[in-house]
């Protein structure tokens, strides 16, 4: 019996992912004759064609959209001006302008267009006058059709953050409009994915009656004459067990010497009049409100009443004030007394009120953030109610800045809790670890190229090295438990794996989260290609082996649990922890966050298992699975953080066996040095361990010198390196550059996308860098960011309304000098090119923190000015009821079709009946996208109609905006 350890683990696929997969290489003309003519005659095209106007001039974003069966092998995009605009520049293609007409023709690397797919190119312009779009492209010489738009929704009824009473009729109405000549054929009302009905004829009603009393995520979606269809933006509201007070907004900024106001009414119909008392609950006496009592009546009740709070003209603090009525639930206003001139402090507020309130569905009942407020997304968690340990380490660091803001750190404890009681697997999740032995810490599997080369063999006869540091954690602690995060939670059991904290694979009737998996066979398996399993598996679902012989092969297989944590989450959580009680030390209430601030001390001790390769071996030159030797104590180490730690066992605890890995892979973006810098200097937060501390300080220096080593010649930080060439131990290339003995990998861990080409990994991970070099002065730390940051700007725009543009996808070309520590090579060989540009929010909410750390430790006043202007730009243009977003195309999402690997001859189910055998396909294993509202976009799409457009709300990227402008609120404001 064999644990079969894991194999792989994936993160985000990006917000540019339509444009990634619209990458393919270029094909050179066989015959000579130039491409444009030789693919004129095959092309099926149409063009997609959006303004960023500021009235003197504008951007233009293009889409091609490839809709024929065969691939558009090099294009030249053609059209005439209305006016007098004239071309200024161009990106992602080569533009040019004789007269009125624009040419705009391939770059390299976005040549070949294939069947299906799009890619985006733009630029800007100068105009006078009138700005009116043009009417034709040509693409080869070939009129492209124009893409039909979908129709328009939007949710009029009811009110956004609205409560109700169960048991009342809760009114929905909505407005929509078809375009390029369509009708409105119906519109349905949703709740979340629940059909409430359907409305034929204008205005568009429907009376919602007995909605069950909690939140509820209202949509409407109108469908046209021609079968497309849209659906609204949500609109989340409360339904109250019984009579409730309604106050709104629940948050409120308030300035020195200024006041504010929030507003109350009944969430039902009384029978007499109602007197409702408004007084402060806790907190500050420097916020007063008035009036103290409100009346309503049988006749008014609905009519809001406006209650006034004002701030002292010095102080700062929060207040609770208690809205109370008898026979009524009462409400709470969080009031903050901000200081005079604030403005960021305040956005901060407003982004955590609308991230917070329950009603706009970001939260499951429980308290767990979900990985969207949407449940039709496919990125690295396959749906939108799923989370991920990142999800819960940014509500933590959320909550500490609230605390910093309110001097509240209630949250934050909360936060923390919540994610120890569901995400932290308990002693019932892991019963086996105690018969784990150290001196054989796993059983190899070699990781493969291909998903179709799996189960990938288990060989007993590849030594593993000794586990230097599980008889020091157990002797710690008292335990031979991991305190570390799964993950990947199915939030809602929607695949009804039922694996709730502390039970295994109950099935489909748990109410709790679920734990599960889906990466794990190799680095060429993308989202599309998993088939997700659950992380206790009894067997009860899949084939006869449950899931596990679609992973590993091995004469046979017993029921085990197994668990994979996400080191750069757990770093970030620690990270959050070292800020809380910087933040409330300095508002002398450390003894506040104190017990939290132990916890992440102790989830920094396990996070070390992120230090050493994958199965104990020596670190360094390390090639031959049987000739690569074992690692005898911490030479297994080679203490960058790398891509996964994971562990397991048997679930029958008379079995006696338990494993656990580490990772050979070290990818850029997963490095936190500032989580390094505070477990190894910063005293409340260094390890209770004899040597945790010292590691995590051998960590930090590596984690620097990595840095350094990946630095380009124009300044981004490529990919990574690996102690386990194509994860099986394999002779690298000739020439391949080592850093202390590990490999240059470009693309470290996973190719589709490469892991190397997404800026938002460059954004996160600068921060982090930034926030150490802010804390510590570092002075190697000091010189990556200067190069970085001079790259970074220099591939920045900010057009004069304020709108922005900022690397997306990126080429890398080169490689590093191999590292030497006294004498750090150029890296003159070693170059990035961006590929495309985005506005992607949450990128640049990261973006604007790196620059905000840096600027106010450095002064550099551009780094100051651009991170004011992404924050203003979000601000201004991309506000909703929910949050901060834009709109996105999602061209990658021809791929629900795409064929999931299942050996021949295997034969299985998922726990709602779907089928899994060697036919399958994303699609077909996952049925429930089906029944989502958002289906409809996705089905045309797959019919051969446009790529669906969609606007997210992930809780990391609204996370990511609102502590953007705190910290520039507390460092640049």
């Amino acid at each position: 019996m064999s644990p079969g350890p894991r194999t792989g683990h994936r993160r985000r696929l990006t917000t540019a992912l339509a444009a990634i997969l619209a990458l393919p290489l270029g094909v050179g003309a066989a015959d000579g004759a130039p491409a444009e003519a030789r693919a004129a005659a095959a092309v099926q095209c149409s063009v997609d064609y959006k303004t960023s106007d500021w009235g003197s001039g504008y951007t233009a974003e293009l889409t091609l959209t490839n809709r024929g069966t065969a691939p558009i092998d090099g294009w030249t995009l053609r059209y005439d001006q209305t006016g007098d605009q004239r071309l200024a520049n161009g990106w992602s293609g080569v533009w040019s302008q004789t007269g009125k007409t624009v040419t705009v023709t391939h770059a390299d690397w976005n040549k070949t267009v294939a069947a299906g797919q799009a890619v985006t190119t733009g630029a800007q312009f100068t105009y006078s006058g009138t700005n009116a779009a043009p009417t034709a492209f040509t693409v080869n010489g070939t009129l492209c059709a124009g893409a039909h738009q979908p129709p328009i929704a939007v949710l009029t009824s009811p009110e956004p953050g609205a409560t109700y009473t169960a048991g009342d009729p809760v009114p929905l109405a909505a407005t929509a409009a078809a375009a390029d000549g369509a009708t409105v054929s119906k519109v349905e009302f949703y709740d979340d994915t629940t059909l409430l009905g359907t409305d034929t004829t204008e205005p568009y009603t429907l009376t919602a009656g007995q909605l069950a009393a909690g939140s509820h995520s209202l949509y409407a979606k109108a469908y046209d004459s021609r079968g497309a269809a849209a659906e609204s933006a949500p609109v989340g509201i409360t339904v109250a067990a019984g009579p409730a007070l309604v106050a709104t907004p629940a948050q409120l900024a308030v300035r020195q010497g200024e006041s504010a106001a929030f507003e109350v009414r009944l969430s039902t119909r009384p029978a007499a009049d109602v007197t409702v008392a408004v007084a402060r609950a806790s907190g500050t006496t420097g916020l007063t409100a008035a009036p103290a009592t409100l009346t309503f009546t049988p006749a008014d009740w609905d009519t809001a009443r406006k209650v006034t709070v004002t701030g002292a003209a010095s102080g700062t603090g929060s207040a609770v004030f208690a809205v109370t009525a008898p026979g009524h639930t009462k409400a709470e206003v969080t009031a903050t007394l901000l200081d005079g001139d604030s403005t960021y402090d305040a956005r901060f507020l407003a982004m955590h009120a609308k991230i917070t309130d329950p009603a706009n569905g970001y939260f499951s009942p429980e308290g767990i953030p979900y990985h969207s407020v949407e449940t039709l997304i496919v990125e690295a968690p396959d749906h939108g109610h799923e989370t991920t340990s990142e999800a819960y380490s940014y509500l933590i660091w959320l909550q500490a800045m609230y605390g910093k803001v309110t001097g509240d750190w209630t949250k934050f404890n909360g936060a923390w809790d919540t994610m120890e009681k569901y995400m932290i697997p308990t002693r019932a999740d892991q019963p086996t670890n105690d018969k784990y032995d150290a001196s054989k810490p796993a059983t190899y599997a070699p990781e493969l190229d291909l998903p179709s080369q799996y189960p990938a063999p288990l060989d007993s006869g590849v030594a593993a090295g000794r586990d230097p540091i599980a008889g020091e954690l157990r002797s710690t602690y008292g335990t031979s438990d991991v305190y570390g995060m799964h993950w990947l939670q199915d939030v809602d059991n929607v695949y009804g794996f039922g694996n709730e904290p502390g039970k295994c694979s109950v099935g489909p009737a748990a109410e709790g989260p679920s734990y599960i998996n889906t990466f794990q066979r190799g680095s060429q398996e993308s989202v599309w290609e998993t088939v997700t399993h659950p992380t206790c598996d009894n067997f009860t679902y899949g084939g006869r082996n449950g899931y596990l012989d679609l992973f590993t092969g091995d004469a046979s297989y017993a029921k085990q649990w197994k668990f994979t944590n996400a080191p750069d989450a757990d770093a970030r959580a620690v990270q959050a922890a070292y800020w809380a009680d910087i933040w409330a030390k300095e508002q002398g209430k450390g003894s506040a966050v104190s017990g939290v601030v132990g916890k992440a001390a102790k989830m920094g001790d396990y996070l070390r298992y992120s230090f050493f390769d994958k199965y104990f071996k020596k670190a360094g030159n390390c090639v031959g699975p049987t000739t690569c030797p074992a690692g005898t104590g911490k030479d297994s180490a080679h203490y960058l953080m790398s891509w996964y730690y994971a562990w397991g066992g048997a679930t029958d605890t008379s079995a006696g066996w338990a494993w656990r890995i580490g990772s050979s892979h070290a990818h850029s973006g997963y490095q936190n040095p500032l989580a390094a810098y505070a477990l190894s200097e910063y005293a409340p937060l260094k390890p209770k361990s004899a040597t945790g501390a010292q590691d995590w300080a051998n960590s930090l220096d590596r984690q620097v010198e990595f840095y350094r080593w990946l630095q380009s010649d124009e300044g981004a930080i490529a990919g990574g390196a690996t102690n386990s060439w194509q994860g099986r131990y394999a002779t690298p290339p000739a020439g391949t550059p080592t850093f202390h003995g590990l490999f240059y990998d470009e693309k470290p861990v996973y190719h589709d996308p490469p892991s190397n080409q997404w800026f938002g990994f460059q954004a996160w991970s600068m921060e982090r860098v930034a926030e150490y070099y802010h804390q510590s002065g570092d002075a190697l730390a000091e010189s990556v960011l200067d190069k970085w940051v001079d790259w970074a700007l220099s591939e920045t725009t900010v057009n004069p309304d304020g709108t922005f543009r900022f690397p997306s996808t990126l080429q890398w070309s080169g490689k590093p000098d191999t590292w030497n520590a006294a004498a750090p090579g150029p890296n003159a060989g070693l170059h990035v090119t961006v590929a495309d540009y985005t506005n992607d929010v949450g990128v640049a909410g990261a973006y604007a923190k790196t620059l905000t750390y840096y600027a106010a430790k450095s002064g550099d006043a551009e780094a100051k000015r651009v991170a004011k202007a992404l924050l203003d730009g979000m601000w201004q243009h991309h506000q909703d009821p929910l949050g901060i977003a834009v709109p996105e195309t999602r061209a990658d999402y021809n791929r629900f079709d795409d064929p999931v690997y299942v050996p021949s001859g295997w034969t299985g189910a998922m726990p709602n009946g779907d089928r899994i055998d060697s036919s399958s396909t994303f699609a077909s294993i996952r049925s429930f996208y089906q029944d989502d509202p958002a289906w409809s976009k996705v089905e045309a799409y797959l019919k051969g109609g446009a790529a669906p457009v969609f606007t997210y709300h992930r809780f990391w990227a609204q996370a990511d905006i609102a502590l953007a402008m705190g910290a520039y609120a507390e460092l640049l404001e």
